[in-house]
Parts: structure tokens; C-alpha cells; sequence
């Protein structure tokens, strides 16, 4: 099993109660996103902004981490939030399946189905960050 992972939408100010709650999902807009990790974002992030994937992962690091054991809490990039929440359904399939196809999603067994989901859901997401003015947190832990 994977990463627990929440998604969520919060005040950038909001970060330390994200990073101290059990599921922030629970107490946030969000959801749970196992299997998402820091390179999945980054590789997302790389294929929305057009960037290399190693800066793309220097974006999408660790904001704060509760101990060498997490949980640890990334900010996803307000450039890929944006692009994300403008995102039409042709587009989002076009995402998905470029997601679908690289090293990061393939080595872990993500079907295209299951990558669409998380764009989807990533998407829907972004796009009440967008319109409340909010951030998009990946929180992330080991399981229990």
C-alpha cells in the first residue's frame, strides 16, 4: 500500500492545522488521493507548466513535515492550480493520458482509468481553489 494522501483546498495560512490533522479531507474540501505522492505532482505539474520535470519537483516539495516520518504537506503551484481548474474535458483526457503513459504512474500500476480519476478530481478541485481565492494542499503520510 501507499502513501495516505489527502488533497485539499485551504487558506495558505490554514498549512500547520493541515499538517497536525489526522484527514484533513474530513475537515477541508478534498479528497483521499492514495498513491498520489510528490513525484506523480511533479510530473504533473511538469506537464501542465511546460517545465523539466527536476524543476518541476523543486516546485512541488515538502512545504512543512511533522518529523522524518511525516505526515509531510506539499503546496500544489498556483500556475498548475490555474491550469488545472481551466482545463475542458478534451484537454483533461489528453492530460490523463500523457499521466497514464510516463515512468512515474506506469511503474506503480495506475490504469489510465484510474489516472483520469485523479485528474478529474484534481480538476474539479482546482477549480473552487480558483474561485475562493484558496490554495491546494497534497497532504501525505505513511500508513498505519
Amino acid at each position: 500500500m501507499g502513501m495516505r494522501v489527502n488533497v485539499v483546498v485551504a487558506d495558505v495560512e490554514d498549512a500547520a492545522a493541515i499538517i497536525e490533522s489526522e484527514k484533513p479531507a474530513g475537515e477541508w474540501k478534498g479528497f483521499e488521493a492514495h498513491g498520489l505522492d510528490q513525484a506523480k505532482c511533479a510530473m504533473l505539474h511538469a506537464l501542465l507548466s511546460g517545465e523539466l520535470f527536476d524543476e518541476a519537483l523543486a516546485e512541488c516539495g515538502p512545504l512543512y513535515g511533522a518529523s522524518d516520518e511525516g505526515p509531510w504537506l506539499m503546496k500544489l503551484p498556483d500556475d498548475s492550480v490555474a491550469h488545472l481548474a481551466e482545463l475542458d474535458e478534451d484537454a483533461l483526457e489528453r492530460v490523463g493520458e500523457e499521466l497514464a503513459a510516463t515512468e512515474e504512474f506506469e511503474e506503480d500500476g495506475w490504469s489510465v482509468d484510474e489516472v483520469m480519476g485523479i485528474v478529474t478530481a484534481l480538476a474539479d478541485l482546482a477549480g473552487v481553489a480558483r474561485a475562493q481565492g484558496r490554495a491546494m494542499f497534497v497532504w501525505m503520510t505513511q500508513p498505519e
